[in-house]
């Protein structure tokens, strides 16, 4: 087997037994999913995903971040092109630099993939790529492997896409329109129309005002735009805005200044300072239109996105040059939470690429404000190592029920059930430690244990 059995489980024999024993209990529940980048329009179409390449490789920046790292040409990896012309080759490519992965999660989900989907039980190399992709790529045009049907297969009760607001969402509504019974929903991600640096912004909004028939140009008109997308969102089934600042500063200006502001911002006038300070009333703006319209918000700062500008000039946004930053949130969040924190039908929840804010900053402010709940583990922390070390600096301080379960935030849909499924071994042992150190009894562990994977993410995100 490319994976063993007890993997992840803690090494001590008595507590990897009751690691065991919990993750039994957990193992089979149904996965949510409330937060990733997966493609609607793959179930709205259900056709076909085309070859290993263009499902493991070009979609993932977990893999072709690393190939680049050791000076793989995106060139030959096909990066940024909707067809690979020769995608053979790419796995080639994948399959020869493999040994890359040794000892990162990223490995143990393809290993999982490839076991548990396609059956594979030698490891992937040089040697057996062409095994590998003519195995796969006849798997992958057979019935059961169709989108809908690997949905199915997965045990997902709820599948989240992330959506741009000047998104259609026709793929959505094609699939509410199917005879297909799934629930796959989109999620808010307002970036193109308030974030003042991203490409395109002043296109952005004219095509908000033409979608909305409110007048872009004020204020008032912009917000009400704003919310009309929103709630062209929820009755999809949205239950989530997702934003992803450089930094999570927030701002609460008088109505007068936050107009003035947006004035210049929208006539492309401002600079880097006022806008971030645009990004952080923007922040406040949504944090209110979510205790308006119920949806949960999330707030993912700390990515200097697009970070190697050669790759970002020849591939565009998104080739796996983003890079965490330290990031403040107490005095950041205080506006924002001066005005809100002490709302109970308000959720935001904080995820950081700063892990030294875990037990310094968000644990404090999760365990005390009603409004706020911390993510999981995100981005280069969704490791083994990255989520253990999550449990252990913020359980002491923000307690378990003050976090939200487990996202997967993924755009390889093949990597869900490991992901998850590596969550569970993970949040098993953290917790057998706990029962074996007589800290928690085995009953309460296992309550945790079905409250993290699964009845935590659904009241997190009122699901």
């Amino acid at each position: 087997m490319l994976i063993h059995p007890d993997h992840l489980f803690p090494a001590e024999p008595s507590t990897r037994k009751i690691a065991k024993s919990l993750y039994e209990e957990i193992r089979t529940l149904p996965i949510l999913s409330p937060h990733g980048h997966t493609q609607a329009r793959w179930f709205a179409l259900n056709q076909p995903f085309s070859d290993p390449a263009q499902l493991f490789v070009q979609p993932d920046h977990y893999v072709f971040r690393m190939l680049c790292s050791q000076g793989v040409s995106l060139d030959d990896l096909e990066i940024g092109q909707s067809t690979a012309t020769n995608p053979r080759e790419i796995w080639r490519i994948f399959a020869h630099h493999y040994y890359l992965f040794r000892g990162t999660p990223t490995r143990l989900w393809l290993d999982y993939a490839f076991q548990e989907l396609f059956g594979m039980q030698d490891r992937l190399s040089e040697e057996n790529a062409d095994l590998y992709f003519d195995s796969i790529t006849e798997k992958l045009h057979r019935p059961e492997f169709l989108p809908r049907a690997l949905y199915d297969r997965f045990n997902i009760e709820l599948l989240a896409t992330t959506d741009s607001p000047l998104d259609s969402l026709g793929d959505h509504k094609k699939i509410r329109e199917s005879d297909w019974n799934a629930r796959i929903i989109p999620t808010f991600r307002p970036d193109p129309v308030v974030d003042p640096e991203f490409p395109e912004f002043a296109t952005n909004l004219i095509m908000l005002a033409e979608q909305t028939g409110e007048d872009t140009s004020t204020w008032h008109g912009y917000l009400n735009a704003l919310r009309s997308i929103r709630a062209r969102f929820r009755e999809l089934g949205c239950r989530a805005t997702d934003h992803g600042h450089p930094t999570a500063r927030t701002a609460n200006l008088p109505a007068v200044e936050a107009a003035q502001l947006f004035g210049r911002v929208s006539a492309g006038k401002s600079d880097a300072q006022q806008s971030e300070l645009f990004r952080a009333q923007m922040l406040t703006e949504m944090a209110g239109m979510s205790l308006e319209d119920g949806l949960v918000m999330q707030i993912h700062p700390g990515s200097l996105r697009n970070h190697n500008r050669q790759l970002f000039e020849r591939y565009g946004r998104d080739t796996g040059a983003d890079i965490p930053t330290a990031t403040n949130y107490v005095e950041a969040l205080r506006p924002l939470l001066d005005r809100f924190g002490n709302e109970r039908n308000l959720t935001i929840i904080l995820f950081t690429l700063d892990e030294s804010t875990y037990s310094r900053e968000l644990a404090p402010l999760a365990g005390h404000y009603p409004c706020l709940r911390l993510g999981p583990p995100w981005w280069f922390h969704d490791s083994p190592e990255g989520m253990m070390r999550y449990r252990e600096h913020v359980t002491e301080t923000a307690g378990f029920y003050n976090t939200v379960g487990f996202n997967d935030d993924t755009r390889a849909f093949l990597s869900i059930p490991g992901r998850h499924d590596m969550a569970r071994r993970v949040e098993c042992s953290f917790l057998a430690k706990l029962v074996a150190e007589h800290r928690l009894d085995e009953d309460e562990a296992l309550e945790i244990a079905r409250d993290l994977t699964y009845n935590l993410v659904k009241k997190a995100y009122r699901l």
